[in-house]
């Protein structure tokens, strides 16, 4: 028998990643159950896998793809054959350590045209400051155009009272609050084809890009790094992630090139939304936490250089969990073989 293996996996790979998606939803959420048709489908796809892997297992030329579909066979055996009761406590763990990053990793291309809407917005906001100072009353949100920035860091630098006394728990579930309503409200302007979710993370950006430069053309940078930087690495990613979702939405509706029905593209996306928004709203409690316990207090009480190191501390991690956490170390690609010709007699 002549195999050439180069197109035995590329007919093959469509298939192992089918059963690989329905493995990763079924060990996401424990509790998930699936139609007679997804069953019919998902023992097909396995036993497919199974042969396909039965006739890797006569020549030792290629051992990466062998080992990737038997770990693949592995892991749908355990499906079919293990009970979910004791899973189900790990469930939520799992969730945010593998789906959670998984999904925010599958959708880049929608957080990046997120990021690069904001950073217009910011590039907006910071010219229009530069040429006509008197637009900060309009550019700037919260009464942030009431104070120049120099009155600002005097007040707060000569502060003799904590303002937040005995107010810290209720303005850290405001802020709380607000930000995710803001959040969900962004994620569901993608029902206006991505129009809304544009408008609101360009307005977002105009407001931050002219506080920065007002800040730095006055000559507080430093003042202006400790105050953002320990609960805005993580606020405006959160609000990043928030647009990144109502941008696939919009994907989703407009349906470019996708000849599936209307019905069907929202319903592909709607886990994904689901598991974004959620993301996002654990993200926006961790930074009202973090603003009202610490963003808000300023030196000679909290030395700038300590709140700046921590937003550093934060955005690291926070970058490696998206980039890395739940990565398969490999297992999840299939390598891309040379051509390769076994006889068997």
């Amino acid at each position: 028998m002549i195999i050439d293996l180069q197109r035995f996996v590329a007919a093959g790979r469509p298939y192992w990643s089918d059963l690989e998606k329905i493995l990763d939803r079924l060990e996401a959420e424990a509790a998930s159950t699936m139609s007679l048709e997804q069953l019919t489908r998902f023992q097909r796809l396995y036993e497919r896998a199974a042969a396909d892997l039965a006739k890797l297992t006569t020549f030792s030329a290629e051992p990466e793809t062998r080992r990737y579909l038997e770990r693949l066979v592995a892991r749908g055996y355990s499906e079919i054959h293990e009970t979910r009761a004791r899973r189900s406590r790990l469930a939520p763990r799992k969730w945010f350590l593998e789906t959670l990053p998984r999904t925010f990793r599958r959708h880049l291309r929608a957080f990046y045209l997120s990021l690069a809407i904001t950073l217009a917005g910011c590039a907006f906001g910071g010219f229009a400051l530069i040429l006509d100072p008197d637009s900060r009353h309009a550019t700037m949100a919260y009464g942030h155009d009431q104070l120049t920035p120099e009155e600002r860091v005097r007040q707060e630098e000569q502060a003799t009272e904590d303002r937040l006394d005995g107010r810290k728990t209720s303005f850290s579930a405001f802020l709380m609050t607000h930000n995710t309503k803001v959040s969900i409200f962004t994620l569901a302007l993608g029902m206006t084809w991505g129009v809304g979710t544009i408008l609101m993370l360009f307005t977002n950006g105009v407001t931050l890009g002219a506080i920065a430069v007002d800040y730095v053309q006055a000559g507080q940078t430093k003042f202006l790094l400790g105050w953002l930087l320990p609960h805005g690495v993580i606020e405006i990613p959160a609000i990043l992630i928030a647009g990144q979702a109502g941008l696939v939405l919009a994907f989703a509706l407009i349906g470019w090139g996708k000849r599936r029905p209307f019905t069907a593209r929202v319903r592909e996306v709607s886990r994904d939304l689901t598991t974004l928004i959620l993301g996002v709203g654990i993200m926006l409690v961790w930074a009202g936490f973090v603003e009202a316990f610490l963003s808000q207090y300023h030196e000679p009480m909290i030395p700038y250089d300590l709140k700046i190191g921590f937003g550093l501390v934060e955005l690291t991690l926070l970058t490696l969990f998206l980039a890395k956490s739940g990565a398969k170390g490999g297992a999840g690609e299939i390598p891309a073989p040379a051509v390769v010709e076994t006889r068997k007699p």
